[in-house]
C-alpha cells in the first residue's frame, strides 16, 4: 500500500492514505472495497493541485470494525470525526456506491463542510421489488413467524438459513458479524429525501451497464439533488470512474475547480 498510515477516530483504529498537496478532497470507498480502489483516481488528481484523504471507512480495508452494527448515520459521524482530527472545515468530497450514501446525509445534512460533491455511481435510492420478490419474501416471513410461534426453532433456523443462501445477496453473504447487521441497516433506508435536501453542486458519473446501481438511480438522483449534472459513460459498469479513468478524472478536476 502507497504511504499508509493509521490513525485512532472514534476509538477506531483506521488505516488512511494522504496523497498530495493543495485543495482538500475527501474520497470514500464503496462497499466490500477500500482504498486500493481510490488510488487509481487519486494518483490522477494529486498532480493536478489536490490533497486526497483516503481512508479505509470501519470494517473495511485495515480500519477496525465497530463492535455493534452501523447505520449510515453512524458512519456519517464517523466521517465528520475524521475531518475534525485533520482539521478540514471544507472539503470537496468524492464517494462511489456505499460512499454515496453517506455523501448525500452529508451534503444535505452538513453542508458547511461540503464544497461539492462528485458521485460515481451511487448508492441510496432503494432498489424497485419486483411483486414475486415482495410476495415471496412475505411468505417466508409468514413462514418463519409461524415455526417460531409453536416452538420449532430449528425448522425455523434451517428455513432462515436455506432462504438467505437462496435469495441474500452477495455483499450480504460475503458479510458478517456486526458488519452484516451493519448491511441490513444500510440498504434498507431510502436516501432520496436527502439527496432533495443537498445543496451544493454534484456531478453524478455513471455507466449505462451498471447492475449494482442502475442507471435510473443515477437520473432520478439527478432529478431529486437541487443542482445536479450526469455524465453517463457507454458501456462501463458499476466501477465506471476506474473504466473511464482519464475522462472522470478531467471531469471531476474541471468541476472541482469551479467556484
Amino acid at each position: 500500500m502507497t504511504g499508509i498510515t493509521f490513525a485512532h477516530i472514534g476509538q477506531l483504529r483506521t488505516a488512511q492514505v494522504i496523497l498530495g498537496e493543495g485543495k482538500p478532497v475527501l474520497m470514500l470507498h464503496g462497499w466490500g472495497a477500500n482504498i486500493d480502489l481510490m488510488l487509481p483516481l487519486a494518483q490522477r488528481l494529486a498532480p493536478l493541485g489536490y490533497c486526497l484523504y483516503i481512508p479505509d471507512l470501519p470494517g473495511f480495508g485495515q480500519t477496525e470494525k465497530s463492535p455493534v452494527g452501523w447505520s449510515v448515520h453512524d458512519y456519517v459521524r464517523w466521517v465528520l470525526a475524521y475531518l475534525d482530527a485533520h482539521a478540514l472545515e471544507h472539503v470537496d468530497l468524492f464517494g462511489h456506491s456505499f460512499g454515496g450514501r453517506l455523501s448525500l446525509v452529508l451534503g444535505a445534512d452538513h453542508p458547511r463542510r461540503i464544497h461539492r460533491i462528485a458521485l460515481a455511481n451511487s448508492a441510496g435510492v432503494r432498489a424497485q421489488s419486483s411483486s414475486t420478490a415482495s410476495l415471496r419474501l412475505k411468505t417466508y416471513h409468514t413462514a418463519l413467524n409461524s415455526l417460531q410461534v409453536i416452538g420449532l426453532q430449528a425448522q425455523a433456523s434451517r428455513l432462515r438459513d436455506w432462504y438467505r443462501e437462496r435469495y441474500a445477496s452477495p455483499d450480504y453473504k460475503a458479510a458478517s458479524g456486526t458488519l452484516r447487521e451493519t448491511f441490513v441497516k444500510v440498504v434498507n433506508e431510502d436516501l432520496l429525501p436527502y439527496a432533495a435536501r443537498v445543496q451544493c453542486s454534484t456531478l453524478l458519473l455513471w455507466g449505462d451497464r451498471d447492475e449494482d446501481t442502475p442507471l435510473w438511480q443515477g437520473q432520478l438522483l439527478e432529478k431529486t439533488i437541487p443542482d445536479a449534472g450526469l455524465v453517463v459513460y457507454e458501456g462501463a459498469g458499476h466501477y465506471s470512474y476506474l473504466e473511464r479513468l482519464p475522462e472522470a478524472t478531467r471531469v471531476i478536476d474541471y468541476f472541482f475547480r469551479q467556484d
